[in-house]
């Protein structure tokens, strides 16, 4: 298992410190495995990203996108595209999102931890 380097410990920590208000809102739906059992973490360093939340059981990555993604855009596939090369599945979505349509967002995360077969494994 790779260790973490102390700067992306304490950068981590800073994060959960200071959440946006979506995740905030996100984060009480999602914790004490509401959502189908799944344990989700926030702010979860992988490799050399942090996941806003991730299910290790299911390699289930839940990302919030605020309008400052917009100019990201390209840095955010990349970023997507090494996630799902070391088997995990990212779920986007905007910040509005979660406040218009909580429900909607909790059951795209539902039907992802449902359907992926993937099991927790530690990297060698």
């Amino acid at each position: 298992m790779q260790r973490l380097s102390p700067s992306s410990k304490v950068f981590s920590r800073q994060l959960r410190r200071e959440m946006t208000d979506a995740e905030r809102f996100l984060w009480q739906h999602l914790r004490m495995r509401q959502v189908r059992g799944g344990k989700f973490r926030r702010q979860h360093p992988v490799g050399r990203y942090i996941l806003d939340f991730a299910c290790l059981e299911k390699q289930v990555a839940v990302e919030l996108d605020s309008s400052q993604h917009i100019e990201s855009s390209a840095k955010d596939e990349v970023r997507t595209a090494w996630l799902v090369a070391q088997g995990w599945q990212v779920l986007r979505f905007w910040n509005n999102e979660i406040f218009l349509n909580v429900d909607g967002v909790l059951a795209c995360i539902d039907v992802a931890l449902h359907s992926t077969s993937a099991s927790f494994q530690p990297p060698p």
